[in-house]
């Protein structure tokens, strides 16, 4: 037998090197968002040249639409194996629905390291792209939401289908966090976080509403460049967003823009220690009140209006506190889990019962949940639109 030469084997292509790139890709992508990654990076962390890499993918680009679009269809392939009702009974409908809850939970588990790509990456795929995410997951929660509306035959279309939104969310969940816990009570305990949610949704899915007036102008510059950044970060992602633009939308230069921020990077630091302050002020509130469940109910109505009022706000300081200096970030990121700390010993007072590795999971379920349904019902009047998320935040939490 000939040896192979050292030359054969670096000519030699692993089948898989595809895969390996996207499954690569997605994990950096997940992790530093679109922006801060290089084609190289991704080279890198394969072992491969860059060359190598634009054999497989023509830019960046490229690539992070076959990952967005390869994480739908492992959703997809999850759910293969559930068979379509055919049995209209409820019985039927608890083992499908059970089924499908299932195979969700346990595919969001195997892409939690990735997963996080379609809670704030998304809004970098172009508009086919990303109209063909939003089409997949609408058929998998027409999915969930036939089996749901045989158990409750009450519930329209409308409200199955937001039903089915907030089970989905409590699901994916799993992936805007990094709680140390083992995979079987993970899943046991996100799907029966959905399950709660299907059976307990109110009746009536909120409609639109007039449309809402346009917030005040704030008086000052520096509160006007600041809300002009924040909707434009939420709108586009702040890479997307140059200065210029937040200058233009109130009227300034560019120029005029440094009497009041050091650049960019400083309006968004602002609106963070913003959004901060105000769930810090309703923590405190809450950790003063002696009844635990009306302390909670504390924390769950502030952080609903929070997420209704000021949707673009709470967007920007989840999705973008990446892209601050590390310094900023650390900071930033010790005041959320800070946060997520005040929840946790409130929820455990109210349900003993738990571990409190099963409690933060359950607090971070409802956080994704307000924030997906705050997105959902945007164009339903307000007070209507945090009615209805009430109950379905303390389903999740199972309080």
């Amino acid at each position: 037998m000939s040896e192979t030469t050292a030359t054969e084997q670096v000519r030699r292509r692993p089948r898989d090197r595809r895969q390996a790139i996207e499954a690569a890709a997605a994990v950096l992508f997940a992790e530093r968002g679109y922006h801060r990654v290089a084609m190289q990076d991704v080279a890198d962390r394969v072992g491969i040249t860059a060359a190598a890499l634009y054999r497989h993918f023509e830019n960046k680009y490229d690539l992070f639409r076959e990952v967005a679009l390869g994480l739908v269809a492992g959703l997809d392939a999850a759910t293969a194996d559930v068979p379509s009702m055919t049995d209209p009974s409820p019985v039927a409908a608890r083992e499908a629905l059970d089924a499908l809850l299932d195979a969700i939970a346990g595919a969001s588990i195997g892409m939690r390291a990735t997963g996080g790509i379609y809670r704030w990456e998304s809004r970098y795929l172009h508009p086919d792209d990303r109209r063909a995410v939003r089409d997949a997951f609408a058929a998998l929660r027409a999915r969930i939401a036939e089996p749901a509306r045989v158990l409750r035959p009450e519930l329209d279309g409308a409200t199955s289908d937001l039903a089915a939104l907030a089970a989905l969310s409590a699901i994916a969940s799993v992936t805007t966090h990094r709680t140390a816990i083992p995979v079987a009570p993970l899943r046991t305990l996100v799907d029966d976080a959905a399950a709660r949610v299907l059976a307990r949704v109110a009746l009536g899915a909120p409609g639109p509403g007039e449309e809402p007036d346009a917030p005040a102008l704030p008086r000052r510059r520096k509160d006007q460049l600041t809300q002009a950044g924040i909707a434009l970060f939420a709108e586009r992602g702040y890479h997307e967003v140059r200065l210029e633009d937040i200058a233009s939308a109130v009227g300034l230069t560019p120029s005029g823009v440094y009497r009041h921020f050091g650049g960019k990077a400083d309006i968004l630091l602002t609106a963070c220690a913003r959004a901060s302050a105000a769930l810090d002020a309703a923590a405190e509130e809450a950790l003063g009140c002696d009844e635990p469940r009306q302390a909670l109910g504390i924390l769950e109505d502030a952080y609903i209006r929070f997420a209704v009022e000021d949707r673009d706000l709470m967007d920007v300081y989840f999705a973008d506190v990446g892209a601050l200096e590390a310094e900023d970030q650390r900071r930033l990121r010790r005041v959320q889990r800070a946060h997520v700390d005040d929840w946790v010993e409130l929820l455990l007072r109210v349900r003993p019962e738990l571990e409190p590795r099963e409690a933060r999971c359950l607090v971070h379920a409802g956080f994704n949940v307000v924030a997906d349904l705050a997105v959902a019902l945007r164009h339903s009047p307000t007070p209507v639109a945090r009615a209805w998320i009430a109950p379905v935040l303390e389903a999740v939490l199972g309080v």
